[in-house]
């Protein structure tokens, strides 16, 4: 660690990040508590940051897409700043592009092209990257389609796994599309899909649902598709509606806020058979990257359509099975059902 000056201040590290120096203030500042000054340091997090943005693979992830940063100042235990616009001064490295929120208001986002735009967010306390899945060359038209697996409570990695290798990856092929499987750093899983940028946010979202319809229906009772939490039980929830405009997910190799600094980290469907996601964190995944690559490294090789699985959304429709909830910060969106909790829609219990 740093060596402290006379007044008892730890100096800034400066470092060198492909050619691009970042100045890092507070280096000793204890981010992850449970991990100590051996392990948990704003330094240990921007080392780990500058080793997979020097490496390529957190670049690529967030490459050209507009990206929310998730902010701990000090530390895990405190308060949380999450963070949409990129301050008026900021470093001249730093690159942004302009998003519209479902509001109609407009913000200027992270736009990553460099290693160092990355270590500068671990400067400001960022743990957690939140990309958009469409890019800043075209903020309309996602060319992501992102399968989230959220257990609900009763539910844990185990069986969220199960549902990935059983359900979602069957289906994917059947479908004759490719996914690629990412620990959520917690109990969840993510898979992505590379889709053509074609299709809106409603019309990406809508084929989501479709997804995750097909999805439950194969699931034998073990997945849902319930927005409200109440009507969930203990299943692995779909969340379609990370497929929405403005909606985010922590992207491939972000630290989260857990104790033990777990990493969000790509996996292919082999591995996933017997992962455990809390031997990834930031301390283990730079050699993990090492020993044997980045499983996403293929994942802007092919992109897809998503006519068949919008298709699918056509004669779910014709069956009846609409459109579902949109989150509640969102205006009200054409086609949605009430969006009402049900042990609180009085015409349900009239």
């Amino acid at each position: 660690m740093p060596s402290k000056t006379p007044a008892g201040k730890t100096p800034p590290e400066l470092l060198d990040v492909h050619g691009v120096e970042v100045r890092l203030s507070s280096p000793d500042k204890i981010m992850f508590p449970a991990l100590g000054a051996d392990g948990g340091t704003k330094l240990h997090l921007a080392h780990y940051y500058q080793a997979v943005a020097e490496s390529g693979v957190i670049v690529n992830a967030l490459r050209d897409r507009p990206t929310y940063l998730q902010r701990f100042p000090d530390g895990i235990e405190g308060e949380e700043v999450y963070q949409k616009r990129i301050p008026a001064k900021h470093p001249d490295y730093l690159q942004t592009c302009q998003v519209a929120f479902p509001s109609g208001r407009t913000a200027d986002a992270l736009r990553v092209r460099h290693a160092a735009e990355v270590v500068w967010a671990a400067q400001m306390g960022t743990v957690t990257f939140h990309p958009w899945h469409a890019r800043c060359t075209d903020t309309d038209h996602p060319d992501e389609l992102r399968i989230d697996l959220d257990p609900q409570p009763g539910t844990a990695f185990a069986e969220a796994r199960a549902v990935a290798l059983e359900v979602v990856q069957p289906l994917l092929d059947e479908l004759g599309l490719v996914g690629f499987p990412k620990t959520s750093g917690g109990r969840g899983l993510h898979v992505y899909v590379r889709i053509e940028p074609r299709w809106t946010f409603t019309e990406v979202r809508r084929a989501a649902i479709a997804l995750a319809r097909e999805v439950e229906r194969g699931a034998g009772g073990r997945v849902t598709t319930a927005w409200w939490k109440e009507q969930r039980g203990e299943q692995i929830f779909v969340d379609f509606n990370q497929n929405a405009r403005d909606r985010t997910i922590a992207s491939a190799y972000s630290v989260r806020k857990t104790p033990r600094a777990t990493v969000s980290t790509p996996v292919t469907w082999a591995e996933l058979v017997d992962v455990d996601p809390d031997d990834f964190t930031m301390a283990t995944v730079p050699d993990l990257l090492a020993r044997r690559g980045d499983p996403m490294a293929d994942l802007d090789a092919k992109a897809f359509s998503l006519d068949t699985l919008l298709e699918l959304a056509e004669r779910d429709e014709a069956g009846g099975l609409g459109d579902l909830p949109y989150p509640p910060n969102y205006p009200k969106m054409a086609g949605e059902p009430k969006r009402v909790q049900p042990s609180k829609d009085r015409d349900r219990q009239g």
